[in-house]
Parts: structure tokens; sequence; C-alpha cells
């Protein structure tokens, strides 16, 4: 029964301990950073009574040293250490859906949404050919709908995640509009 960490994603992890102190015997001195780096440690006070935290922000991919160290001032507690690796990065997108296809327009879908995108950019043209269109969507949605387009036409559409941090990921699908009716 030691210090561990549940419940691990690519930007948090809950630790666990168990229940040395009290509200009245002290408080938990708690450092934490990535290892190998002693200048970007951070320390948090955590009052007697918790046993349990979860730390958030962190990098993906990244291993955390942790240190819990009891400050009590009724018993001598060791400090506890853990180790605790975050997931990779999550991609977006993974997936992207062709929906609701009518002769002059398809709906373009994606997933998953991250909080690391800052925008989406849905680049569309007809196959073959080289006449792209671009529609930029802010990277909180997850659709959008594209118009204006040829009947009984394949495209190839092409989501690109721009994140945050400079980096972008792509995917495309193909998407076929119906025949138009005759006359219009």
């Amino acid at each position: 029964n030691r210090l561990h960490a549940t419940d691990v994603t690519s930007s948090s992890f809950r630790l666990v301990w168990p229940q040395l102190l009290s509200q009245d015997s002290g408080f938990y001195s708690l450092e934490y950073g990535p290892g190998g780096d002693p200048a970007a440690r951070s320390t948090l006070q955590v009052p007697g009574a918790q046993s349990s935290l979860v730390l958030s922000q962190l990098a993906p991919g990244t291993t955390y040293e942790v240190a819990l160290i009891p400050e009590s001032n009724v018993h001598y507690f060791p400090p506890q250490r853990t180790r605790v690796t975050t997931l990779p990065e999550e991609i977006s997108p993974v997936q992207v859906l062709i929906s609701d296809s009518g002769p002059r327009s398809f709906q373009v879908s994606w997933a998953p949404v991250l909080d690391s995108v800052a925008t989406y950019q849905v680049l569309y043209g007809p196959l073959p050919g080289n006449s792209a269109k671009l529609l930029q969507v802010d990277g909180s949605h997850n659709s959008t709908l594209v118009e204006h387009l040829a009947p009984n036409t394949t495209y190839l559409v092409t989501v690109t995640a721009i994140y945050r941090s400079g980096k972008e990921k792509s995917l495309s699908a193909k998407a076929c509009t119906l025949e138009g009716e005759q006359g219009q």
C-alpha cells in the first residue's frame, strides 16, 4: 500500500497514497517533475486528511518522478517515491466521415476533437483535378458543410488538424455527390 498512480492520460494522472496523517497531525509536501530535470520540479502542499490528488497540464509521453513527503509533528514517515509515464499525445483526426451527400453538398465530420488542436483545415476538390478549395474550421468543432459542388462527382477531402504547438496531422477521405435532377 504505497504511493501509486491511477487514471493516467496524456496530460494528467491521479496519485493515491495510504492515509498516514490526519488533518491535525501534519501535511504532505508533494514534489513532481519530468525525470532528470530538477529545475522543472513543482512542489505542492497537501492537507494531511487527503489521500489522493490529480496532477494535470502535464506533458504527453513523459516520465514524471513524484515524491510524497509526510510533514508530521508527531511521527517520522519516510518519503514515498514513484515514477509515472503519461500516455503519448492523442492524435486528431483518426477518422473522417462523409454524410448527408446531396448533388451539391455533403457534410464532413472528424474525430476526436482535442483541446490541443487550434484549428482544422478542410481541403476539397474534384478527382481527378487540382482545383482544391480550403475551409477553416475552429478547433472546437468537429464537422462542416461543404457546398456549391458539382453533381455526380467524386471529391477528395483532406482534414488537417493544426495543433497549438504548430504541428499538423492530415487524413483524407473520398466523397461522391449525387446525380443532379434534370432541369436544374
